[in-house]
């Protein structure tokens, strides 16, 4: 059958296809449709796990038992996975075992811009890219076939454009695989020194076979042009613009398996052609492997190795006129991030920066709180890097009494908690504040170990937050409400004058989950507004100021009160009627 599918609903229909069993991933934008639809087929076991290492590490479990599996992320969640990726490599697998990727070219949702295929070629796995969502399901249940054939973990890359965009696919009956029983082998599976001295000749001998196999697959395809003067190298997204600009004028090499790449395939297709352009987003891993062999080639000269590529970077590049558009009336005004109406978080951060406060943040929703008008986070790194960081920059010998660490729930439970067991076995007088809105918010409401419900929504073990972080070694752990400003202000100075480390736990459930009730909007009265301002300082989009007199958007306001506990002339409040 032929349907319409996103990129990422395509990657699980080929998990459903290929036979894939047990899925373990951690969200990441822009990977996370992959699992949840992977989660709808019954016939596979799929997951969140707290963070990336750990569903790794859960897939090659499986691996090892006997069934296909796969387990995704972002970029930087591979970051994560590092570990378990490299050693696994030696090791290789019993059953299928694909590892999918999502590359953030833009940084549309992402703390940096890195290229995944490095990962590749440094752990010296196989990749595999597909340019849109047919290829995303082929090259899904190639992969696993791949695995099984070669004894290795097959990395899938996709990026946004990929993952969220759609085109049409077909779609086939799920195939069983034959069961592959675990055996043991001790030389295989347990990598000390020992035994990883000869494992990794294996790996050197298998990339050796996948390069053979790059030369023939059919994925790595060369496709006819007219005009040889020059021919192009591309693959994922790039292809596509290549194909839009350029149609069938040029000869193209679209390349469907990045790593390793073939050599002869290349030499052959340059020898075709008067001159050679390579087309890929980011780092110029093509073109380096194109040096490599002593081609005359032009990419990152013409391309930028930063952002996206578009059709009109093509055409510049290609020297054709860019394509034409109409031109707005007016300019579109900015719509900067801002946190929703009713975020719980607005009255920590305003609290926070009242105080003036050093505040080491972390990756999710309340990452906003570095926007203006509350500008109260100084540095996000990583998931976890707050906790780990307020340590360290408070053993530098900065004013513990003056500098905090914010962290969300989900974030904590995916590296939060050893930074707070370093704070506290090493007696560091350090102040966490975690954040906890009871699900992961910015990648979309995915569950996580402290909601009580796991991936399909069925009732699952909840971690008592304040209970763990006693036993992680904090005596003082108290919880506030983020939506009483007087409760944050005395629990920030109460726990920042102790000479202990400390945990505040800011709770209230997200304002847009389903389940939360919100009271009615609140009203503004021009007649009592004095024009002072001082709501704007928390930046909740439902408030504005027309003629030095407040409003409210009804459409958006929530009810939630913090506004209404900062004017001092009680302009706002009660019910609109």
């Amino acid at each position: 059958m032929k349907t319409l599918m996103l990129g990422n609903e395509a990657a699980a229909r080929g998990l459903y296809e290929a036979g894939c069993a047990v899925v373990s991933s951690y969200p990441g934008t822009p990977s996370t449709e992959i699992t949840e639809c992977a989660a709808k087929y019954d016939e596979i076991y799929a997951e969140w796990a707290p963070n990336e290492k750990v569903a790794m590490e859960v897939a090659f479990g499986a691996s090892l038992a006997g069934k296909r599996s796969f387990t995704g992320m972002k970029h930087v969640g591979l970051n994560v996975a590092a570990d378990p990726l490299f050693t696994i490599s030696y090791t290789g697998v019993n059953a299928g075992m694909v590892i999918g990727v999502a590359d953030d070219a833009g940084m549309h949702s992402s703390q940096n811009e890195q290229d995944s295929r490095h990962y590749a070629r440094a752990a010296k796995l196989p990749m595999l890219e597909p340019s849109d969502s047919a290829e995303a399901l082929a090259f899904m249940k190639l992969a696993f076939d791949l695995s099984e054939r070669f004894d290795t973990p097959v990395l899938l890359k996709m990026c946004t454009r990929i993952a969220h965009s759609q085109s049409i696919v077909e779609t086939a009956a799920r195939t069983q695989p034959p069961e592959r029983p675990y055996r043991k082998d001790a030389a295989k599976y347990v990598m000390m020194p020992g035994n990883a001295r000869r494992r990794h000749p294996v790996v050197e001998e298998r990339l050796g076979a996948l390069a053979d196999y790059a030369e023939t697959t059919p994925i790595n395809r060369v496709e006819a042009g007219s005009d040889t003067s020059i021919g192009l190298i591309c693959s994922s997204t790039a292809y596509q613009y290549v194909k839009e600009v350029c149609g069938d004028r040029y000869p193209v090499l679209k390349l469907g398996m990045i790593h390793p790449l073939p050599k002869r395939l290349i030499l052959d297709f340059a020898a075709r052609v008067q001159r050679l352009i390579v087309v890929e987003e980011l780092d110029g891993f093509i073109e380096a492997h194109c040096n490599g062999l002593g081609l005359t080639v032009e990419g990152k000269s013409l391309f930028p190795a930063i952002g996206e590529l578009s059709q009109n970077a093509v055409r510049t590049a290609l020297g054709m006129e860019p394509a034409g558009g109409t031109a707005l009336a007016e300019p579109i005004p900015p719509r900067p991030p801002v946190m929703c109406a009713g975020c719980p978080h607005r009255g920590l951060f305003y609290t926070l920066k009242k105080h003036k406060l050093t505040v080491l943040g972390d990756i999710g929703c309340y990452t906003l709180g570095a926007t203006p008008p509350l500008t109260a986070i100084d540095a996000v790194i990583c998931m976890g890097a707050s906790v780990s960081g307020l340590h360290g920059f408070n053993k530098a010998g900065a004013d513990a009494h003056r500098t905090v660490a914010v962290i969300g729930d989900s974030t904590f439970m995916h590296s939060g908690m050893t930074g707070l067991v370093n704070i506290a076995y090493n007696d560091s007088n350090s102040t966490v504040i975690i954040v906890d809105n009871s699900i992961t918010g910015m990648t979309g409401h995915q569950d996580n170990p402290t909601t009580g419900r796991n991936l399909k929504g069925d009732p699952a073990a909840k971690v008592d937050l304040e209970a763990l972080c006693r036993a992680l070694g904090i005596r003082r752990v108290r919880v506030v409400d983020p939506y009483d400003l007087a409760a944050c202000d005395r629990a920030v100075t109460e726990e920042l004058a102790a000479d202990e480390p400390s945990v505040i736990i800011a709770r209230r459930p997200c304002a847009l989950l389903k389940y939360v009730k919100h009271n009615g909007p609140l009203a503004a009265d021009a007649d009592k507004c004095r024009g002072c301002g001082k709501c704007m300082q928390i930046g909740c989009p439902a408030i504005s100021i027309a003629d030095r007199k407040v409003s409210i958007d009804n459409t958006l306001c929530t009810g939630c009160g913090v506004c209404s506990q900062l004017c001092s002339f009680g302009a706002l409040g009660g019910e609109e009627k």
